[in-house]
C-alpha cells in the first residue's frame, strides 16, 4: 500500500542543519513530484518546495529559498530536504506530499516529523 515516511526531525539550534527524508512505497516514484510542506500550530499548512519527477526542476517559498535543498533518488524512492541556517520559525512540522504528474490522481502525504529549532 502507498505510504511515505518521514524522518531526520529533531531539535537543533539556530543556525543549525537537519536533513529530512521521506521513504516512498506503493507507488511508481519516478511519476510523481514531490514536494514539502509544513505545518506551525495555529497556522496553516504551507508549501516550501517541490521537485519534478525526475528531478530536472525545483522551486521553493520565499522563506526558505537559499537555504533549503530539495532533491530526490528515484532509485531510493526517496526524497530529501536538506536545511541549513535553521531559524526557531523554521519550528513546526514538516510534511512530505506526492502528486502525479501525469493523468488526474490523489496526492500522498506522509505523517509528518517535528523540526524544533530552539536556543
Amino acid at each position: 500500500q502507498v505510504q511515505l515516511v518521514e524522518s531526520g526531525g529533531g531539535l537543533v539550534q539556530p543556525g543549525g542543519s537537519l536533513r529530512l527524508s521521506c521513504a516512498a512505497s506503493g507507488f511508481t516514484f519516478s511519476t510523481y513530484g514531490m514536494s514539502w510542506y509544513r505545518q506551525a500550530p495555529g497556522k496553516e499548512r504551507e508549501l516550501l518546495a517541490a521537485i519534478t519527477s525526475a528531478g530536472g526542476s525545483a522551486n521553493y517559498e520565499d522563506s526558505v529559498k537559499g537555504r533549503f535543498t530539495i532533491s530526490r533518488d528515484n532509485v531510493a524512492n526517496t526524497v530529501y530536504l536538506q536545511m541549513n541556517s535553521l531559524k526557531i520559525e523554521d519550528t513546526a512540522v514538516y510534511y512530505c506530499k506526492a502528486f502525479p504528474t501525469r493523468g488526474w490522481g490523489p496526492d500522498y502525504w506522509g505523517q509528518g516529523t517535528q523540526v524544533t529549532v530552539s536556543s
